[in-house]
């Protein structure tokens, strides 16, 4: 990571928020602005190396971490698009495997602003046509880019793959996708290419036929998780099998059961991209992917929760899906060393907070509400409501060191009927918003 000055970082910081001002709403998908800027930068899009396309709703994140880690385990430079990011912008943008330093993302943004020349461009699309002029003029032997919401109309939708992966598809984002399940599949099977094969990660029936659909109107191969490859635990290892091959792999240094089937959608892509077998195998060990079931161990949140004799974890999961997965490696946990589980929960008033709770049924006993600075979060005291209404003990803090006491606090208590039976520490899990965790890891590097 690039270590900036601070006239180099207060620059770089007026730059990102000058693009802000180019066009006012935060979201507005289309195609003919990005295309717009990239034609005058020489369309670098089309200047890249091998590339890989990942759209999907949740994991499309840790597919791309463990993919990465494959592709650099097998000695390969490796560009890298994710969003957003956690702490420092920088981390969005990863050129031949090493994060984009300021001078380097100053310069591109600049090029980009002179380009448009005050035109309507959202801050996403700016920063994309950015990511690709960083890209094209970085040798590299691969780039994997991630979508940042949906898929056909999406600002990244412009370049031409080597391969498209596709992981699971549920609800989210509503208010730009939709209600309607076909109808967002839809829209992530929107980076499906003319013959381009695409790789489907694990989803349920309806999607899969979407899926099928789109990849039959492109003639783009398919191959689809649990159908034509799969992956399973087995005896402490994780076994990737297809109708070509067999492989006994360490499980994931990513923890979770869902991450067993990320890594099914990894391995699938890194094969097809002539991965070595050794390679994928030490990927799947060293990937990280930080505020996805982090536990977390150093910083003055850790460090209170630690000297309370309990656990913390932090993940950014801000939907359903998400939530389910996160409770059922909550559950693991569980069932092997018993704790109070206490949520320090924020999310954002356009999610489906109701949804996000009702994952937790059963194996949470109390949140913390706390609100998240410079975003559209919802209420804390709403929140509270809410989890009120499931049988939660509910509390309102006023911030994260406060939050983490009161969770502390609330799980020892729960964790004694009597004054003679010993205190057990709680497990405090800190989720709803990826914004939420970068404010977490902002004071715990």
């Amino acid at each position: 990571m690039s270590t900036p000055s601070s006239a180099a970082a207060q620059d770089l910081e007026q730059a990102l928020a000058a693009l802000t001002a180019l066009h006012p709403k935060k979201i507005d998908l289309g195609l003919g602005r990005v295309l717009d800027v990239l034609a005058k930068l020489g369309n670098p899009q089309h200047l890249l190396p091998p590339a890989v396309h990942v759209a999907g709703t949740n994991g499309k994140g840790s597919t791309i971490a463990m993919l990465r880690a494959m592709a650099e385990a097998d000695e390969l430079k490796v560009h890298v698009y994710t969003s957003p990011h956690l702490v420092r912008f920088n981390e969005r943008i990863v050129v031949a495997s090493q994060e984009i330093d300021d001078a380097t993302l100053l310069d591109v943004i600049t090029r980009v602003r002179a380009a448009n020349d005050g035109a309507p461009l959202s801050f996403f699309e700016a920063t994309t046509a950015a990511m690709f002029l960083a890209f094209s003029e970085a040798p590299a032997d691969l780039a994997i880019i991630e979508v940042g919401l949906g898929g056909r109309f999406d600002a990244t939708n412009v370049f031409d793959p080597a391969i498209c992966g596709i992981a699971p598809v549920d609800y989210d984002h509503a208010e730009f996708l939709g209600r309607d399940l076909a109808g967002i599949a839809r829209e992530k099977a929107g980076i499906i290419k003319d013959h381009v094969p695409v790789y489907i990660g694990k989803q349920g029936e309806l999607v899969n036929a979407v899926m099928d659909a789109e990849a039959q109107k492109h003639r783009a191969p398919i191959q689809f998780q649990d159908q034509d490859f799969k992956t399973y635990g087995q005896h402490g290892r994780l076994v990737y099998e297809s109708s070509q091959t067999l492989l006994d792999l360490p499980l994931p240094a990513l923890i979770g059961e869902h991450q067993i089937s990320n890594a099914g959608l990894s391995i699938a892509l890194a094969r097809h991209m002539k991965i070595s077998d050794k390679a994928i195998a030490n990927g799947l060990k060293n990937a990280k992917w930080p505020a996805r079931m982090q536990r977390l161990t150093q910083g003055p949140y850790a460090d209170m929760v630690t000297e309370s004799g309990g656990e913390l974890w932090l993940d950014g999961g801000h939907n359903p899906h998400a939530a389910r997965a996160v409770a059922s490696a909550m559950a693991e946990l569980e069932s092997v060393t018993s704790r109070p589980l206490i949520l320090i929960t924020g999310i954002l008033a356009n999610k489906d907070i109701g949804g996000f709770l009702d994952a937790y049924e059963g194996l949470a006993s109390a949140v913390i509400g706390v609100s998240i600075d410079g975003h559209a979060a919802l209420a804390p005291e709403t929140l509270i409501e809410i989890a009120e209404a499931r049988g939660l003990i509910g509390q309102v803090a006023n911030n994260l060191a406060d939050a983490v006491q009161r969770a502390i606090n609330t799980g020892e208590a729960l964790s004694r009927q009597t004054t003679d039976q010993p205190i057990i520490p709680p497990r405090i899990l800190i989720c709803g918003s990826l914004y939420l965790s970068g404010e977490v890891l902002k004071v715990s590097a």
